[in-house]
């Protein structure tokens, strides 16, 4: 065991977050399939498709158009199209049952990723100690503070909820949906891409390859089967002080 910072190596670090990304996809889809149910997600999405087929049958239009198939609309097709889209937009309960599939996929979307947070990256790594996830158990990788004392249950909050789950997780999603939906432009692509290349910025040039979650959380990712971890500041400052003598009372010889 050594006291100064023992790095965990990317070829440990990698493979650990692949099999994490593994399990929270895994966990994300099962929280997002519960709360779908709950909801009544699919209810909402029948009855918003049931009623563009009945628009679309009683115009003989086809709302999901590509580009190209719209230019090449006739002007009465255009025409047909235009009334069809207005007589939807009119329709309040069609409007009401959009409004609620649009609000609803956010929501589970948020929750289910909140929860697989929660319990993969806070609750896990409480159980296991020393900030071990999964992932990080298998391949023998664990957290610190950056002065070499274990994490606190707050840190580790902070690295999840704070880091993970919002700066890192949440801000691309919402920017993804948006550019789904058509609510943002270039600008939402270019940011995913800064941001991106922040994180492998990071990971390649930091000293302690700490990503945004453990720079605002204050913790670094180390090799545990070479890392002295103390439990408290003060062990840290024992330890420190008989190092001190110890390497004094050699160069007194």
């Amino acid at each position: 065991m050594k006291f100064d910072l023992q790095k965990a190596s990317l070829s440990k670090r990698i493979p650990a977050w692949l099999l994490d990304a593994i399990l929270l996809v895994v966990l994300v889809t099962a929280f997002a399939a519960m709360l779908s149910y709950a909801f009544g997600y699919d209810n909402y999405s029948s009855q918003l498709n049931a009623a563009y087929e009945q628009y679309e049958t009683t115009y003989g239009v086809k709302f999901n158009l590509t580009l190209e198939e719209y230019e090449k609309l006739t002007e009465e097709e255009l025409k047909l199209y235009e009334q069809a889209f207005a007589a939807l937009n009119a329709d309040k309960e069609v409007m009401h049952a959009y409004s609620m599939i649009m609000t609803l996929t956010l929501v589970i979307l948020s929750l289910s990723i909140l929860l697989a947070f929660v319990l993969l990256e806070f609750l896990v790594p409480l159980l296991f100690g020393n900030g071990m996830t999964l992932g990080k158990k298998v391949f023998n990788v664990a957290l610190m503070r950056v002065d070499g004392v274990k994490i606190t249950p707050f840190m580790l909050f902070v690295r999840t909820i704070l880091g993970k789950y919002t700066l890192e997780t949440m801000i691309p999603v919402l920017i993804i949906v948006m550019l789904y939906f058509g609510s943002i432009g270039l600008e939402g692509t270019i940011v995913l891409i800064l941001i991106l290349l922040l994180q492998l910025g990071l990971l390649i040039f930091n000293r302690t390859r700490s990503v945004i979650h453990d720079l605002i959380a204050c913790t670094v990712a180390v090799d545990f089967a070479s890392q002295m971890i103390f439990d408290t500041p003060e062990a840290l400052l024992e330890y420190q002080k008989r190092i001190h003598a110890e390497e004094a009372e050699r160069s007194d010889y």
